[in-house]
Order: structure tokens, then C-alpha cells, then sequence
């Protein structure tokens, strides 16, 4: 992608995680983060085919904790990630495919818990890369199914 073409997005947005189930996810765009996270809970390593997976539960609507959506993904990396508070913490990395607006493109994501956040995910500046610009000043550019009910 060239830099005129590049997507410009708000400050959050919206996007889909197919290959999770999730539609319409709200995210926090984060250029200080280097990659994307997302708030999972019961996480549990086990192998397939003798290939390292993890299996976790999302939550993907804040407001309704009660639905739950079991998921599994082959585990692509563990990092060491510090986090925003300044800790270190050991997490499984994912790759999946990310859906925003009309364009889709598959994503690097680790696993932790950000239940204490304000939104279950962080679009990281590897997510970004060649892809986006951000315009901190604007919230879901890109997105519509939220644009209206979250401004």
C-alpha cells in the first residue's frame, strides 16, 4: 500500500476478528503500543497435531459478561510484553485476520487481561504498519455500526 492510499482511522474504531467470532469489537488505537492486544480470560496451552494452540474465553461485549465465546488459535510467538504500568509479562501471540471497514489483513495479537481497561483491545503500531494513519482528533472514521451510539 502506498502512503496516499492509506486508510486513516480515529482514535478508536471498530473492528471484526472472523476467525474469533467477533463482530464489531471496539478498539483503542495505540501508537505506543508496538503490538495489538486483546482481553481474554481462562487461557490454557495445549497442542494439536503436535503444534503448541492456546483455548481462552473473550468476552466481546463489555457490557454483557455473561456471553462468552470459547475460542482456540495456533500459537504463533510468546513475548515478554511490558505493559503500560510498566510490568513485564510473558504472552502467547496469535495471528488472525483483522477486519476494518472494507479492508482485512491478518494481525499478530497477545493474549492477557485487561479487565481493568476500558476497552478489550489495542490496535498496535504492527497492526498499522504501511496500512494506516491515525487522526487522533476523530473517533470511528472507518467503522459505522458504532459511529452513532459510542460518539
Amino acid at each position: 500500500m502506498t502512503p496516499n492510499k492509506r486508510i486513516i482511522i480515529g482514535r478508536l474504531e471498530s473492528i471484526s476478528l472472523p476467525d474469533l467470532a467477533i463482530d464489531d469489537l471496539p478498539v483503542r488505537i495505540d501508537t505506543g503500543a508496538q503490538t495489538s492486544s486483546l482481553h481474554v480470560d481462562n487461557i490454557k496451552k495445549f497442542y494439536k497435531n503436535g503444534k503448541p494452540w492456546v483455548k481462552f474465553d473473550i468476552h466481546p461485549d463489555i457490557h454483557n459478561v455473561e456471553c462468552i465465546v470459547p475460542c482456540n488459535a495456533l500459537i504463533s510467538d510468546i513475548r515478554r510484553i511490558k505493559s503500560s504500568n510498566g510490568s513485564t509479562e510473558q504472552r502467547y501471540v496469535i495471528k488472525t485476520p483483522m477486519i476494518l471497514g472494507d479492508n482485512s489483513w491478518p494481525i499478530e495479537i497477545t493474549l492477557t487481561d485487561r479487565s481493568d481497561m476500558s476497552y478489550l483491545m489495542l490496535l498496535g503500531r504492527e497492526a498499522m504498519e504501511k496500512r494506516i494513519l491515525v487522526d487522533p482528533s476523530s473517533v470511528f472514521l472507518v467503522s459505522s455500526s458504532l459511529k452513532n451510539s459510542l460518539k
